[in-house]
């Protein structure tokens, strides 16, 4: 699998900017993949990204139901929640180790550093998590569960000198390339999904599997 992610200027951290003039330009990647058995609710979920020289952008717009976000502060456990994540490394070798960004429908998110799959994780502090601007559609919580269909979009900026503070970053460029992949969850929903953009072979879901990440190819 492998994405083109284009160099765009004019981005904002603005969730009601999936077609407005800066990100309509940008293409999109649906998750098409499941772990586990197929479930019965299949959000449609897509991604965008771009770049300029400071920071990596993502556009999330989700066709949702059985709505929940419950984690108020940074660094709780998001992925229990609707929740859309992205684990990347920044540079073309995934042994080298990867973030995972979690972030559910209100904008909280879950930021850590791995070497190791589930080995010893890296917890970003708090005030690192603030250097990542968020702008959520839905409200920060959402309970009770809403049931009935919500389109919702969330948008993100990771600041490369952040992801530097933490391990080597290969800086975006014609030609350059990281390792990623998208995901989709909401564990502890009425109806849990565990959705992926590159596929993960294995027999129960598990997100934290760097070799099955796809290419982002930077042009």
């Amino acid at each position: 699998m492998q994405h083109y992610v284009a160099r765009q200027n004019g981005l904002r951290v603005d969730a009601s900017s999936w077609q407005k003039p800066a990100w309509n330009a940008v293409s999109s990647q649906k998750l098409t993949c499941h772990m586990g058995e197929r479930p019965r609710h299949f959000p449609d979920t897509r991604v965008k990204l771009a770049y300029d020289d400071q920071a990596l952008y993502l556009m999330f717009r989700v066709q949702d139901r059985y709505i929940r976000a419950l984690a108020r502060t940074d660094q709780d456990r998001v992925y229990q929640d609707s929740c859309v994540e992205f684990f990347f490394t920044p540079g073309p070798d995934p042994d080298q180790g990867y973030f995972n960004l979690e972030m559910n429908c209100g904008g909280t998110i879950l930021f850590h550093f791995q070497t190791l799959p589930r080995k010893d994780p890296v917890e970003i502090p708090v005030s690192d998590c603030a250097r990542i601007l968020r702008d959520a559609s839905l409200p920060k919580i959402v309970s009770p569960e809403v049931q009935d269909p919500v389109l919702w979009f969330l948008s993100a900026r990771i600041p490369f000198d952040l992801l530097s503070s933490y391990t080597a970053v290969t800086h975006p460029e014609p030609g350059k390339a990281w390792r990623a992949n998208f995901y989709k969850c909401a564990d502890n929903t009425s109806h849990p999904h565990w959705l992926t953009w590159a596929p993960v072979d294995l027999p129960a879901p598990d997100f934290h599997h760097p070799r099955a990440f796809g290419a982002l190819c930077f042009q």
